[in-house]
């Protein structure tokens, strides 16, 4: 027996060194973890259990017989994350460069059907450069399965991709139809085609960061999430995400003890909205001074920045938050900023996560670039993932909401649930100087006449008072109070039950 146990242990031991000791200091050199470094990282201590560690490929072509390496380039298994359960594959760039085959594909489609039957997050590590070319199309199906997995999972876990290496051909879809993307700086980047093919076919020369590093894909494609400086602070970052987040759509929303109390006031708020109208201010102070002791978890927050998304919470419980951002464009929509909301709030509703909007919109952002670029159909994505949510939802506007975009911006009108404005809000087709320049087009010449009209529009208009007396507000609060009454909007909303009618799926503007 205890030959057999030395043989295991021997075993192990080679599985775990992956493609060897050179390529494992080779990774380092490069500034990178290795798989089981990463797993480590990321899991609580002691917490992972290893699946398939022996598992090989069983390509005989171009002389793969020969070389064999336990574990076929993926690392795969469960563990925890502050005791809640979790799946994690993290793929070996040491062994045969993380490359996809068909026995490393049936790895990971093991544990996408263990998280999907346990009703729990997966998180995949990606570090390869594609298809194994060796296995042809056995590879490519490989891939498929996976594909069709990531399909299947959508909405009902949460799946989290973390790009820590190269990642490209069909390695970049399976994170692509994932709930979040996370990048490395520097070390990592997502492409389909390299930056030879590229070359080749377009005569461009480009490198691989210009062409799919963090920084491309986190401000412009919008395809990254963020972009981490290191390994270590994007799987830091990834435990912390993970706290926001129930473990289906059918699990309860995580709860944490807070320290900080439900009817706190801050009277900095007061002050926060400048007199003059268009003068800037930083929306993200305001989500700070309001949620649960400052702690706000940002999604994109390079790209799109006239509206910020992200977690925060309010008594220990996950709240998605969405804000225009005055600073940017003075926080008008544009497509890119439609798009960016849209999804997550389609993300809040799968999961049942309540949304708090602060409304501070201006409208859509004109011109020809954004109405042949297709603002319309972009608009038309936030306006569709707010009417069809039927998670709870709590606007606050703050200061404008002109035009559409106060109808888009979770209005009363899509079944906002609790709609408040501050004193300061002003909710109107447009502002008082379009609006009277279009009204009293015939006095335009008398500057008299056009600045009575333009105090008689503003004090008639552009005030929360009209739109509450209809009941599109339910109530003008005072911004210090707002912390206490989105705190107890949301305990309210706590057994909310609304469905939408039957469908097999709805048509959203793509």
């Amino acid at each position: 027996m205890k030959t057999i146990l030395e043989r295991l242990d021997e075993r192990e031991a080679i599985a775990r060194l992956g493609g060897g000791i050179e390529r494992l200091k080779a990774q380092h050199t490069r500034g990178k973890l290795t798989a089981r470094e990463r797993i480590e990282l990321l899991l609580d201590e002691g917490s992972f259990e290893e699946f398939d560690m022996f598992v090989q490929h069983r390509a005989v072509d171009f002389g793969m017989d020969a070389v064999k390496i336990p574990g076929d380039g993926v690392v795969t298994g469960w563990g925890t994350i502050n005791g809640r359960t979790i799946f994690v594959f993290a793929k070996d760039f040491t062994v045969f460069g993380g490359s996809l085959s068909e026995t490393h594909a049936q790895k990971i489609i093991k544990l996408q059907d263990m998280a999907l039957r346990n009703r729990a997050p997966i998180i995949g590590l990606f570090d390869a450069g594609g298809a194994r070319i060796q296995e042809g199309v056995a590879a490519l199906g490989g891939y498929g399965e996976v594909f069709q997995r990531n399909v299947l999972a959508s909405g009902v876990i949460p799946q989290i991709s973390v790009i820590m290496g190269p990642c490209a051909g069909g390695d970049v879809y399976s994170p692509a139809m994932t709930d979040f993307i996370f990048m490395v700086k520097d070390t990592s980047y997502m492409f389909v085609t390299g930056p030879d093919v590229v070359k080749t076919v377009t005569n461009e020369t480009v490198t691989a960061e210009q062409l799919g590093g963090a920084s491309v894909h986190a401000t412009q494609s919008s395809i990254a999430d963020h972009g981490y400086e290191n390994d270590v602070e994007a799987l830091l970052q990834m435990r912390r995400l993970v706290d926001f987040l129930p473990a289906s759509n059918v699990a309860p929303l995580p709860e944490w003890p807070s320290f900080d109390t439900s009817d706190r006031l801050d009277y900095s708020l007061d002050t926060l909205i400048p007199d003059n109208p268009n003068k800037p201010y930083d929306v993200k102070e305001l989500i700070v001074k309001t949620v649960d002791e400052g702690d706000f978890f940002e999604i994109q927050q390079t790209h799109a920045r006239n509206i910020v998304v992200g977690f925060a919470r309010f008594e220990g419980r996950t709240v998605g938050i969405v804000a225009n951002q005055p600073l940017v464009l003075a926080g008008v929509l544009d497509s890119d900023a439609s798009r960016k909301a849209g999804r997550f709030v389609r993300f809040c509703d799968c999961f049942n996560i309540p949304i708090v909007t602060f409304v501070d919109v201006p409208g859509f952002l004109p011109g020809v670039a954004q109405e042949h670029g297709g603002l319309i159909k972009h608009g038309a994505k936030l306006l569709f993932a707010y009417a069809e949510a039927t998670v709870p939802k709590i606007t606050i506007i703050t200061r404008k909401a002109f035009g559409g975009a106060y109808d888009v911006m979770a209005s009363k009108h899509l079944r906002g649930d609790v709609n408040y404005a501050w004193p300061t809000a002003q909710i109107a087709v447009m502002g008082a100087k379009g609006a009277v320049e279009i009204i009293f087009r015939k006095d335009i010449g008398d500057p008299e006449k056009i600045a009575k009209q333009t105090k008689d529009y503003e004090d008639r208009f552009l005030s929360p008072f009209v739109a509450a007396e209809r009941g599109y507000i339910d109530e003008v609060i005072q911004p210090h109070t707002t912390r206490k009454r989105v705190s107890r909007a949301l305990a309210l909303l706590r057994t909310k039950n609304l469905e939408n009618p039957w469908k097999k799926h709805d048509n959203i503007p793509l």
